[in-house]
């Protein structure tokens, strides 16, 4: 971390950066498909060239999976554009659930390298509140990196976020790992460095197996 930088700032900094790197490596991955299947076209092609017969379920099953990496690239820089947009210093209102599902979207390669499912559960009102999305998303991502790195291969977090009072709640559930592990060291710095940028609370209740996250429906100036 740049010695230079603030705690709140190098945290950022790193986000941004892992999230970044992930992204590319996902759509390199699909480039990769993409390219490993114009090379089978291309056999197809030689096939028909030296007369034989290239059955069209073979070029459908060909066709079908190109157009769903497309549709999957699609929904990668679509993600990619709206964390982009989401750096941003200037406080706004905006959808608790929107950022929510934008981080579970950036973070599903890094659960499953973990193995891990995350799972969130469908929400059934916007939750405005006027704050600032990116360091939101930066501290749900560290909450979340810590949940997966709790909960095991093989195990689910679950992710809800609802009304509380003028707030919004969100809680990571079904840490069960929590009650072995005391002393985890979370939250640390870099988390308390955005709970007092966002007016925020956390705690981490070990017995129920839970992180919470409290949020204030408007921060201050």
């Amino acid at each position: 971390m740049n010695p230079g930088l603030g705690i709140r700032e190098g945290a950022a900094l790193h986000f941004f950066g892992k999230m970044s790197a992930s992204i590319s490596h996902e759509i390199k991955n699909v480039l990769a498909i993409i390219n490993e299947n114009a090379g089978l076209l291309e056999d197809y092609n030689l096939m028909a060239e030296r007369g034989s017969p290239v059955g069209p379920g073979r070029l459908k099953a060909l066709a079908d999976t190109i157009m769903a990496q497309i549709r999957r690239a699609d929904a990668i820089v679509k993600n990619m554009n709206r964390f982009a947009h989401s750096v941003d210093e200037e406080k706004r209102a905006f959808d608790v659930g929107d950022i929510l599902e934008l981080v579970v979207a950036l973070s599903s390669r890094f659960a499953s390298v973990r193995g891990v499912e995350l799972k969130m559960r469908p929400r059934s009102e916007r939750l405005s509140v006027v704050s600032y999305p990116f360091f939101l998303a930066n501290l749900l991502w560290l909450a979340l990196d810590f949940a997966m790195g709790e909960v095991g291969k093989g195990k689910t977090v679950e992710l809800v976020a609802e009304k509380s009072g003028e707030g919004v709640v969100i809680r990571l559930t079904r840490l069960e790992a929590l009650e072995n592990s005391p002393d985890a060291g979370f939250p640390g710095e870099r988390e308390d460095a955005l709970l007092q940028t966002l007016g925020a609370g956390l705690s981490v209740d070990h017995g129920e197996g839970r992180v919470t996250i409290e949020l204030p429906a408007e921060i201050g100036p």
